[in-house]
């Protein structure tokens, strides 16, 4: 089978064959039917072979950790899925047996790093290839009819900003403002989940006409370019208070920066992006009670909720295909910063 992988340090993905897999004991084949293109894939593929060493990445590595598909075949002991089923799956792996698996939230597995447990296109062997393997049924969630390519990204790109969101909605009722500081892949669906779910004022910020215009489409108050002047706008729309909750989805420095000056008092400053950017936290330089979060990815239940979200037709991702032999093209479009919304692969 054709698979898209990483398969030399430095070097760019590639179309590869490769030999199609067969379901292990509780494990599930899937037919893939579409796959996201993310950042983190860039960051993975950015490390030095030491850093890539350290980390437990093996080579060669399909890549995608947003994949959807059809189950082709079951594992012996699998139970609750059909072949022919229609799932998305579940990235953030976990042990399945800790307190935080427990709760569904295995994003925050206290025993996948110690048990070398990865997430499909980190690790594992991902969504970009013709079949996939599924460790578990307890990582696939029903689709049912909502189209996959459309919504296959909303397995990180919606699930990740949802879940950064969802913390802090205790502080984004009647009359507060929420920040979304870039507007590409996870942040035009972060402002579409903010408009569902919360009362806040959205503003977003980004460094070009055509994504603010996107942040306009998908449901932003206000857009302001993401610049040196960027504090100074925020608080111009919100009286001098700042913003009760910024999610920054780049995480480079000056974004970071950014965030931290636009903050009010008693704020969320949630840092989503892998920018590479550094905080600077002392007393006088964030607002007094605010807070810094550093969240990832979000808990299986979040899943459901999100697709619910899109099911009601209340979120949605812009998407750009492209085909499997097509998807080192995509990720050169990502480095290039041309993409508008998410590149999606479709095997």
């Amino acid at each position: 089978m054709k698979a898209l992988q990483y398969t030399k340090i430095g070097s760019h993905p590639e179309v590869v064959e490769i030999e199609k897999p067969s379901p292990g004991p509780g494990q599930v084949l899937l037919k893939v039917t579409a796959a996201g293109v993310c950042h983190s894939d860039e960051f993975v593929m950015s490390l030095s072979e030491e850093q890539y060493t350290a980390a437990g990445y093996p080579l060669p590595l399909t890549l995608g950790h947003e994949g959807a598909g059809i189950v082709e075949e079951l594992g012996e002991g699998v139970e609750h899925l059909s072949v022919g089923d229609a799932v998305a799956v579940y990235g953030p792996w976990g042990c399945g047996r800790c307190r935080n698996c427990a709760q569904g939230k295995e994003n925050y597995c206290t025993n996948a790093q110690a048990e070398g447990i990865m997430p499909p296109g980190l690790g594992a062997p991902g969504s970009m290839a013709e079949y996939m393997i599924v460790d578990s049924a307890r990582h696939l969630v029903p689709l049912g009819d909502l189209d996959p390519v459309q919504n296959v990204s909303l397995t990180d790109a919606g699930l990740t900003p949802y879940h950064a969101v969802k913390t802090s909605l205790p502080k984004l009722g009647a009359g507060t403002t929420a920040v979304v500081i870039g507007t590409g892949g996870l942040g035009h669906v972060a402002i579409q989940i903010l408009r569902a779910v919360s009362a806040a004022t959205v503003i977003a910020l980004d460094v070009n006409d055509e994504k603010l215009a996107l942040a306009k489409e998908v449901g932003a108050h206000h857009t302001v370019m993401s610049d040196g002047g960027a504090v100074d706008a925020i608080r111009r729309l919100t009286d001098g208070l700042g913003a009760n909750a910024v999610f920054d989805f780049v995480g480079a420095d000056p974004t970071i920066a950014t965030a931290i000056g636009a903050a009010a008092l008693d704020a969320d400053i949630t840092i989503v992006g892998i920018g590479g950017g550094t905080a600077h936290v002392s007393f006088g330089t964030v607002a007094y009670d605010a807070a810094l979060r550093i969240p990832y990815w979000g808990s299986r239940s979040e899943l459901i909720e999100v697709l619910d979200l899109a099911r009601s037709g209340q979120v949605g991702v812009e998407i750009q295909r492209y085909s499997l032999d097509d998807g080192p093209k995509a990720y050169e479009a990502l480095a290039a910063g041309t993409v508008r919304g998410r590149a999606v692969i479709v095997p």
